[in-house]
């Protein structure tokens, strides 16, 4: 089976070969190859037949932060008064 793949140097969708499934580092699949044309390394992103979830990272809280040493513009008004 031939994969086509956008080659960024043809400028077109191109035929990929010596293409290999890879998994990226956030878990999804995709194929790696090369232009059949030209020798550019290609990348297609959902290529793969082969299905793996994610690992799902519990959802955290941002903690608020407070302007350490910034006074707002109510703060700065006020000062000027006195």
């Amino acid at each position: 089976m031939v994969t086509q793949a956008y080659c960024v140097k043809c400028k077109s969708k191109r035929d990929m070969k010596n293409e290999k499934q890879i998994t990226m580092k956030n878990g999804r699949q995709a194929l790696s190859g090369t232009c059949s044309v030209c020798g550019t390394k290609m990348f297609r992103i959902g290529g793969g037949s082969a299905v793996v979830k994610a690992k799902q990272h519990p959802k955290v809280k941002a903690a608020s932060k407070k302007r350490a040493g910034k006074t707002t513009v109510k703060a700065k008004k006020s000062k000027k008064k006195r």
